[in-house]
């Protein structure tokens, strides 16, 4: 089965290419070669090939074609190929604590040191404080995750020093190193991610001014038109190759808030944050992810396109972080049998599902069955083309949106706002805009990597739950804390800290209540019975 998989961390050796460098020469795999035949064996004859004489006009015609599209080729790689550098990341080992507990073992308030906690209780006798020791010392016990490095690719965007490239190539990362086209090596500092769109940049200093390339109009694009993927796969660096144009607007999976675009152009571990160049030399894409069968290049590679980076990076350059504006409704992709229902056409518009209290679609007046037609004047055909034109519009500005309501058309006027930190996918408002109780059935913690909802009488029998209160996990960033800690979706979270849980509303309190510098201990439960997990927080 074919798998979307990121191609920038992990990467192999030349070797995994069947070939080994041995006395400066490159020596393939001489399985398919062949051995040189005997002087009295008569060659056999090859296929006819049948065409114009090799002078001939026709033949001269399409050599000059041929010759013209190689220079362009040429043309364009030389133009990018100055601007990428490969980003080289090494992860220092970390502590793993020992037992869903924690690594210390913790005192009462108040008790003195070399006191036994157990004074005064019928298990003093029990316990001495060489046991407590001995119990402390196994506390704090600690595996550690092995060292690791990553290779993946990236492209100059600014003569200053400012490389773009993915976020899954940088993050996590304690050291980024970046070689530049000429060979100089720098460290890379002031690392600035936006994981929703796969993206980052990173800044190298007193490097003198760069070659920067130049973002393209991803727009512009149409299938079929020719492209060339650069960067370092399988450490090769500064390879080139080249391709077309095979879709648009792809949704993977590899990040939250793209359309990708999908090229033939070969593209491998290592390609990773490197550009995707049209044949003016432009970049038009930030290479991504590849669908292959063996995690090499099958011909189905993933780019992010250069307008969704032109629109993220100068804000991750400013401020560190993407600000989105948002509507706050549920949506969904008009189907045949819905468009008969609400009297459009399949893929014309988007239908709301829901409106969000206190949110700008519902203080514009937008309703459930309205289909958005348009926003600012673009059409929108699914669900992600309408996030797409909401996010990047102004923050605090009026914006059009046509809606078909009841068989007409109706012009709205929405004030953009910016999207909340604690706003999910299921749509629930922020902490100072939290709806009314028993209103939201869902909520986010960005900082733990985690969604829970309320859970419901038939969740909690077909989850194995029945009699149990608490609230049901919904979603698990898999890059989070929570998924770090063992926290899966399904997962009935039952208490956070020392209280317990029933609700949404509940779970969102007791979570602010907790120390900040600490990380959040949570009873959970599965249907193998309770755990307590400690989930370090972000």
């Amino acid at each position: 089965m074919s798998q979307v998989s990121q191609v920038g961390r992990k990467w192999s050796a030349v070797a995994a290419i069947s070939a080994v460098t041995l006395g400066g020469g490159l020596l393939w795999n001489q399985a398919h070669s062949t051995a040189q035949q005997p002087a009295s064996v008569a060659p056999t004859s090859g296929p006819k090939v049948s065409g114009p004489p090799i002078d001939s006009p026709a033949n001269e015609k399409a050599k000059s074609h041929a010759n013209e599209l190689s220079s362009a080729f040429r043309s364009a790689a030389a133009k990018i190929l100055p601007a990428v550098v490969t980003i080289e990341t090494t992860t220092k080992p970390k502590a793993i604590r020992n037992g869903a507990g924690g690594n210390q073992f913790r005192r009462r308030p108040g008790m003195q040191q070399g006191q036994n906690p157990f004074e005064g209780t019928p298990f003093e006798r029990f316990f001495s404080e060489e046991d407590l020791e001995d119990m402390q010392r196994q506390f704090q016990q600690q595996q550690q995750t092995p060292r690791s490095s990553g290779a993946g690719s990236g492209v100059i965007i600014d003569k200053s020093g400012i490389v773009l490239t993915n976020n899954h190539v940088v993050s996590g990362a304690d050291v980024v190193t970046v070689r530049l086209a000429d060979g100089r090596e720098f460290t890379g500092t002031d690392i600035k991610t936006d994981p929703q769109t796969d993206l980052a940049v990173v800044r190298i200093e007193n490097a003198g001014d760069l070659p920067a390339a130049t973002l393209g109009n991803s727009d512009a694009l149409e299938i079929g038109d020719w492209v060339i993927a650069v960067g370092n796969p399988f450490g090769l660096e500064q390879t080139v190759s080249a391709g077309i144009i095979s879709g648009k607007g792809r949704q993977i999976g590899a990040a939250q808030r793209a359309n990708f675009l999908q090229t033939d152009a070969a593209i491998n571990p290592g390609n990773s944050g490197g550009p995707l160049v049209n044949l003016e030399g432009e970049v038009i894409g930030i290479n991504t992810a590849i669908a292959s069968n063996g995690g090499g290049n099958d011909g189905i590679g993933f780019a992010v396109p250069s307008n969704l980076a032109s629109w993220v990076t100068p804000q991750l350059i400013a401020g560190g972080k993407v600000e989105r504006a948002y509507l706050g409704v549920g949506i969904e992709m008009v189907s045949s049998e819905l468009a008969e229902r609400f009297g459009t056409k399949r893929g014309e518009g988007v239908l709301v599902t829901e409106v969000h209290p206190q949110t700008p679609a519902a203080e514009a007046g937008i309703q459930e069955g309205d289909v958005i037609l348009d926003f600012n004047g673009v059409k929108v055909h699914e669900p992600r083309e309408l996030q797409e034109v909401v996010e990047r519009a102004k923050l605090d500005t009026k914006n059009r949106a046509t809606v078909l309501r009841d068989g007409k058309q109706v012009i709205v006027e929405v004030v953009a706002k910016a999207l909340p930190n604690s706003f999910g996918r299921r749509g629930v408002a922020a902490d100072d805009e939290a709806p009314a109780p028993g209103k939201s059935d869902a909520a986010q913690s960005n900082e733990l990597g985690l969604e829970v909802a309320d859970l419901s009488t038939a969740e909690a029998r077909q989850l194995g739950f029945d009699g149990a209160d608490g609230v049901v996990v919904t979603n698990v960033d898999p890059n989070g804390a929570a998924a770090a800690a063992g926290i899966r979706e399904g997962m009935l979270i039952r208490r956070v800290g020392r209280v317990n849980v029933t609700d949404v509303e509940s779970f969102q309190k007791a979570l602010e209540a907790q120390p900040k510098d600490e990380g959040v201990l949570l009873l959970v439960r599965t249907q193998q019975g309770n755990r307590f997990v400690v989930v370090e927080r972000n």
